[in-house]
């Protein structure tokens, strides 16, 4: 019997059963004595509720609610594909620009893992110039003041400024959350915003007056003599502006360039025997050691390490401070240098967040220049050491304890940490986590 039938079967049996208990109600006018059948008579109907009417109706419950929470599961999965395979650059993007959400077409525009992107304001994949604004427009959807749209640059690759995209935005509430969310689209290519309207390259403008776009090419605004207006034209169409290439050679370069960092230092801390913390804990072990002069240089100009208590006894007793155990810089910084390996890192507030929340961090030209604290005469280390970009991540392995905090610092005109970068020093720190835990005493 379908599941039709069976409703139309159990509402017939109540409506048999509603009209014996109107009659056996009756039964009490009936004197003392002759009530004795009637009270079996009701037993036996409730009994029968009991055995056959209860049972049956949570039977139906049942099946309804499990066809709707099949119903709303499958919708879900069904939603979930769609915002994951549209080939669109789609972001679900909190109040103050986090991501929430990325789909495929975004990990590949940014170049960084889905579970990654997760958590990590989106501000640090866009040129410093726009994030500002971007920043100030996603708070004003959220507030509900209306969708926006506004074009923003990737961050600058080695071969010239990032791509333009523009960024679309409307609010968003999901289910039982108080606030909204902003779904943003980015969309690419050359015929995505006119020229008037792309952000200027590192906030200058090109000397006609013009943003700087590679993508879109310059049109002739000189208007034509009358005589050869009236004229029919006998010169070609324009071609439509080609899309940009998505793999251009830049990316390629980076990604050859990461791969060969992760191989370098994975070789350095697998190379020679791993020998332990110096006893008054003032260097870290040789293979962490090893793996940072890989990173110093080729990849930042200065590396800081880290680690916390290396006696056992102490991180029982709930002594977890951090010690300076490397500082690798500039040949020509030497004061510098000395005033970093000799800073209590309890005094610098980036450093001891990144430990505190086990969270990386990853930051061009910084609002705060304090973060990573001061000199005895009160100057900002980040100012004297001229930072545009740092990146600070913990030490760990997976499911572990903080063991450490490494930071990287860019100075001066080197391009940016991008977040694929960023990415790969995760993935690093992972391994110096393990070299640190193997030697504990």
């Amino acid at each position: 019997m379908g599941m039709a039938g069976v409703e139309q079967s159990a509402g017939g049996e109540l409506a048999d059963f509603r009209k014996r208990v109107e009659e056996l109600r009756s039964a009490r006018t009936l004197p003392s004595q002759e009530q004795q059948p009637t009270l079996d008579a009701a037993l036996f109907e409730l009994q029968h509720v009991v055995d056959v009417l209860l049972p049956r109706y949570e039977g139906l419950a049942g099946a309804g609610r499990n066809n709707h929470s099949r119903a709303g599961t499958e919708e879900q999965q069904l939603l979930r594909a769609l915002f994951q395979r549209t080939p669109c650059v789609v972001a679900l993007l909190d109040p103050d620009t986090v991501v929430r959400r990325l789909n495929f077409a975004g990990t590949i525009l940014f170049g960084m893992r889905s579970g990654y992107a997760t958590g990590r304001p989106l501000t640090g994949s866009l040129a410093p110039e726009v994030r500002a604004a971007f920043r100030s427009q996603v708070a004003a959807v959220a507030r509900n003041e209306g969708d926006r749209s506004m074009v923003v640059r990737l961050l600058r690759t080695p071969d010239g400024p990032g791509e333009p995209l523009r960024a679309t935005m409307t609010a968003l509430r999901p289910p039982q959350e108080p606030g909204n969310a902003v779904l943003t689209v980015f969309h690419t290519g050359g015929g995505a915003f006119p020229a008037h309207e792309l952000p200027p390259v590192n906030g200058t403008p090109r000397e006609d007056g013009q943003q700087e776009n590679p993508a879109v090419e310059p049109r002739d605004s000189t208007p034509a003599p009358p005589a050869q207006r009236a004229a029919p034209s006998t010169r070609r169409s324009p071609a439509p502006p080609r899309p940009l290439s998505r793999a251009h050679l830049a990316e390629v370069t980076q990604s050859a360039e990461l791969m060969d960092l992760l191989d370098d230092t994975t070789t350095a801390l697998l190379s020679g025997p791993p020998a332990g913390v110096a006893a008054d804990g003032e260097r870290p072990p040789a293979a962490v050691e090893r793996a940072a002069r890989e990173l110093h240089g080729r990849f930042a100009d200065w590396v800081v390490l880290d680690q916390k208590a290396a006696d056992a006894d102490a991180e029982r007793d709930g002594h977890d401070a951090l010690c300076r155990t490397l500082v690798l810089g500039p040949e020509d910084n030497g004061d510098l240098a000395a005033d970093l390996t000799g800073q209590d890192p309890a005094d610098c507030p980036l450093v001891a967040d990144t430990a505190r929340t086990g969270s990386s961090a990853v930051q061009v030209r910084p609002d705060d220049m304090a973060a990573f604290g001061q000199d005895a005469a009160g100057t900002p280390l980040l100012v004297r050491a001229a930072v545009t970009s740092l990146l600070s991540v913990p030490l760990r392995e997976p499911g572990g304890p903080v063991r450490g905090v490494l930071t990287l610092f860019r100075t001066g005109t080197r391009r940016a940490f991008s977040l694929a970068e960023a990415g790969a020093v995760d993935r690093l720190s992972r391994h110096l986590g393990l070299a640190l835990r193997d030697n504990r005493p």
